[in-house]
């Protein structure tokens, strides 16, 4: 591919353009970007003043200043555990402990999501139309597959996946306890779920 030649209107005209631009000095650039001023826009604007609390009670300093708490999600045990409980709280006991015994189970250890949904689906609102009241899900504890990109990938997703499914239609209506099973029956990489009463 050849290069078109610029015609004397073209080099007038480019001229006219590098006699009006300045050179950019890209030391000052960033000192200035360092300094919190923006060679475009100006300084950088203050953030407002916070108030802070005076740790002064009634002439006494407070003996326990308060720590900012964050409102970070809980992990998926804590909010198992944090879970109201919605069974009969001595049959809950049994079976956290280990106590009670499965009369049915699934494993979708290994099976992709696409997968798992439709299986789970099925297993439950199968086992709540034959009266079965506890089942054992086993969902593995999940495999460290994060390669280093830039999206972090999941630890345990179908671990995680699973009580989701199980709180939304239409199996929420079978689903009337979840909880993450005894080290006897697969600890972390299991849930117990405790179906109600079929009508």
């Amino acid at each position: 591919m050849s290069r078109k030649r610029l015609d004397k209107d073209d080099l007038s005209l480019w001229k006219k353009v590098t006699e009006r631009t300045e050179k950019l000095d890209v030391d000052k650039l960033f000192r200035a970007e360092i300094d919190g001023t923006s060679p475009i826009h100006g300084p950088a604007p203050t953030p407002p003043q916070i108030r802070k609390r005076s740790s002064v009670v009634m002439g006494k300093p407070d003996p326990k200043p308060r720590r900012n708490t964050h409102d970070l999600m809980p992990s998926l045990p804590d909010q198992l555990r944090q879970a109201p409980v919605q069974m009969d709280s001595k049959a809950f006991g049994k079976l956290k402990r280990g106590k009670m015994r499965p009369e049915g189970r699934i494993d979708l250890h290994g099976m992709t999501l696409d997968r798992a949904h439709p299986a789970l689906t099925k297993f439950i609102l199968g086992s709540h139309a034959k009266g079965r009241r506890l089942v054992l899900v086993i969902t593995g504890k999940g495999k460290m597959r994060d390669e280093g990109g830039p999206i972090p990938v999941r630890h345990g997703v179908l671990r995680h996946q699973v009580p989701q499914w199980l709180s939304m239609p239409p199996l929420s209506s079978a689903v009337l306890q979840v909880s993450q099973a005894h080290i006897s029956h697969g600890g972390g990489g299991a849930y117990y779920v405790y179906l109600r009463r079929h009508r």
